[in-house]
């Protein structure tokens, strides 16, 4: 086939529509067929589909794409192997991004913050404190974002002083200010480790003015690890500084709603994604649109039979508050990163790991399910929330039971 033909273009089109409807198998199939006829690939077009591979959690593609980069530049720059890195992260695969880090031939602060936030954001606190003192070690001074990453990292470990020493060295060895921005990470690295109390006081003395986004934090956090006294104080703030923070679908079942804003809620939260050989597949809550719903849904019977069996109890709290006690249960086993387990489960081979991605954050309930359904099926599953990332295995999530 002859460059520049009129397939050529029309095969170009068609990865340029894969790439912005978010279809990384679809669209790496066009690129391998492309390379294939020696058609050259613009930097732009692959920049795209190094972002859809990332944000599909798509690592056989992911793979795939840095292949071809690789082979199609012959010196690709510091920013390409920064996405590629990115790339891996967002797939969940940090021996991979770890691979592309350690082998670029130069690296910019962009390189060294992508990594100690990632690495962070996949439960490696420990390895992104230990990049981060490197940083330092090498003679670089760190920036103000960068710090975001290692209150992340702090919070991971659940080691408040840690977090403490890197917020008092900001300002004192780097002349850094802290922002809301810091403020709020704080109050994140210290609520999600547990301490509660003292994320509260820390908003007390905080010498911004304080914003709902810190008590919404707060509130969430608070709920999550069953302080429901605090989160209600928290949400009564979070009234009165924006009543409208309290109707977001981010907040569905953790605040009261009525009953029937349920097929409201259903309709419009689009919740997770499976990540399958063949496809991307997206879940609602609830959802019965796939031609494997009989299949999901008994699979689903049989492992909440062996769940119950190794000690599991629902914990509906995380339901929407004025329906009954079965239909609360019945509705937390239908949420949508379980339908997407499911769904995986039925489609991969038997031990691969199954990865999820999810809109927003999972909720307590389905963490726990999720780290038991790890164990009953010998599996490795990576889900990725609006927050971070939980690899659960053996019954054990990466995150400690701290999101």
């Amino acid at each position: 086939m002859a460059f520049g033909s009129a397939m050529d273009g029309d095969l170009l089109e068609e990865l340029d529509k894969f790439c912005k409807d978010g279809k990384a198998k679809e669209a790496v199939e066009i690129l391998l067929k492309l390379q294939g006829m020696q058609v050259t690939v613009n930097f732009d077009c692959l920049l795209r589909l190094i972002s859809v591979c990332g944000e599909s959690m798509a690592l056989k593609e992911a793979k795939q794409v840095h292949e071809h980069i690789m082979r199609a530049m012959s010196s690709p720059d510091v920013n390409t192997y920064n996405k590629i890195m990115e790339m891996y992260s967002k797939c969940g695969a940090m021996d991979d991004a770890l691979d592309v880090f350690n082998n670029m031939p130069e690296r910019d602060w962009i390189s060294w913050d992508t990594m100690i936030t990632w690495l962070a954001k996949n439960e490696l606190g420990e390895d992104a404190i230990d990049l981060f003192t490197q940083f330092k070690e090498a003679g670089f001074r760190p920036n103000s974002k960068m710090f975001i990453g290692v209150f992340l990292a702090c919070g991971v470990l659940g080691d408040m002083d840690e977090g403490m020493f890197h917020l008092i060295s900001m300002k004192n060895d780097f002349d850094i200010i802290p922002t809301m921005e810091h403020h709020l990470s704080i109050v994140q690295m210290l609520g999600s480790a547990g301490y509660l109390d003292e994320a509260l006081e820390f908003i007390h003395k905080m010498h911004l003015e304080q914003n709902v986004n810190v008590w919404e934090t707060l509130m969430y956090l608070s709920r999550v690890q069953g302080n429901l006294e605090l989160g209600d104080r928290c949400a009564e703030i979070v009234e009165q500084l924006d009543p409208t923070r309290l109707d977001k679908e981010s907040k569905a079942g953790l605040v009261p709603v009525r009953a029937s804003d349920i097929a409201l809620v259903r309709e419009k939260k689009l919740a997770s994604q499976n990540l399958l050989e063949r496809r991307t597949q997206g879940y609602r809550a609830g959802d019965k649109s796939s031609p494997d719903t009989d299949k999901i849904y008994g699979l689903l019977r049989n492992l909440k039979a062996q769940m119950i069996e190794a000690g599991y109890v629902p914990e509906t709290r995380f339901v929407l508050h004025d329906v009954d006690q079965e239909s609360k249960e019945e509705a937390i086993h239908a949420h949508s990163e379980r339908l997407a387990l499911a769904q995986g489960f039925l489609t991969s081979p038997a031990r691969m790991p199954v990865r999820v991605t999810k809109n927003l954050r999972v909720c307590g309930d389905c963490h726990n399910a999720c780290k038991i359904i790890s164990y009953i099926v010998g599996r490795q599953l990576i889900m990725r929330d609006n927050k971070r990332f939980h690899h659960m295995k053996d019954g054990v999530c990466s995150c400690n039971d701290y999101w």
